[in-house]
């Protein structure tokens, strides 16, 4: 397994690669048969390395359902665990990342928009989450986006979440007046939070219980979700063909019940009360 990290400004540039000894992931992936190939070939992957029940960099192993989500679709696609090379891949740089060639696909809580698909192309969703906003755990004031009025709102750089309340309703937001915090991950508005820079962080749900879950005494989910968040793994535009190969992957892994294991062990213990049903897929263009 190797991993990586790659930062925005480091772009398309090469960057180190430490081959590590174990695999962050349980056992999973289907009938795919690169560990027979013996031809080398890897396959490039960006997940997310700061974002517990997804994907999360612990020590030298990469665990989530994202994390665990990609390995299935590698190993359909003929990759064995040891064939994929792990990328780093911030909300600010996916996009950048596919069209440079730095990664061969992004799995990273990736939300399908159409703005996005003008630049690369997704297979999927495998995926539907919610939006919804998290706070310090004694803060009671704050229930809903209606809420957030005049608050100080985090979010990650290169992510829409914060576009959703403040954007005019003409704009597809809902028009709500909060002052905007941008930060470089979430893991960093979680910072900010805790400290008291802003008064409240807006994401997917699952990004927020994975924060929650890890410190529950500090922080207070207000469980009021909105909208949704369609998950897709991103691919370099014009990658039709691998993206059919994906969607079968996808349907293939909820199909034998893979879905459900990898949620559960991701959010489990959570709480969080997951979809458990496949989102229909879009199609490839």
């Amino acid at each position: 397994m190797r991993i990586r990290r790659t930062s925005a400004a480091l772009a398309g540039a090469s960057a180190l690669a430490l081959t590590l000894a174990s695999c962050g992931t349980a056992e999973v992936g289907g009938g795919g048969n690169g560990g027979d190939s013996g031809n080398g070939d890897t396959i490039t992957i960006g997940v997310k390395y700061d974002q517990p029940g997804l994907g999360l960099l612990e020590g030298n192993k990469l665990v989530g359902f994202d994390v665990d989500v990609a390995t299935y679709i590698a190993g359909e696609l003929g990759y064995s665990p040891d064939q994929i090379e792990w990328t780093e891949a911030a909300s600010a740089n996916r996009e950048t990342f596919l069209q440079q060639g730095t990664v061969d696909m992004i799995v990273a809580t990736y939300s399908i928009t159409d703005e996005r698909k003008n630049v690369v192309d997704f297979a999927g969703p495998y995926y539907i989450a919610q939006q919804d906003i998290i706070v310090s755990a004694d803060n009671t004031d704050i229930q809903g986006p209606e809420d957030l009025e005049g608050k100080v709102l985090c979010s990650a750089s290169g992510s829409r979440s914060a576009n959703n309340i403040v954007d005019s309703e003409e704009n597809g937001g809902l028009g709500i007046g909060a002052e905007l915090r941008e930060a470089g991950n979430y893991s960093e508005c979680m910072e900010l939070l805790a400290n008291g820079t802003v008064d409240a962080v807006t994401t997917d749900n699952t990004i927020l219980a994975g924060f929650a879950a890890q410190n529950p005494d500090a922080y207070r989910m207000v469980n009021n979700p909105f909208g949704e968040e369609k998950y897709g793994v991103g691919l370099p535009k014009g990658s039709t063909e691998m993206c059919e190969k994906v969607n079968e992957a996808i349907t293939k892994m909820w199909e034998e019940g893979k879905a459900l294991e990898f949620l559960e062990a991701a959010f489990g213990e959570t709480g969080f009360e997951y979809a458990t049903e496949q989102p229909p897929l879009e199609g490839c263009a």
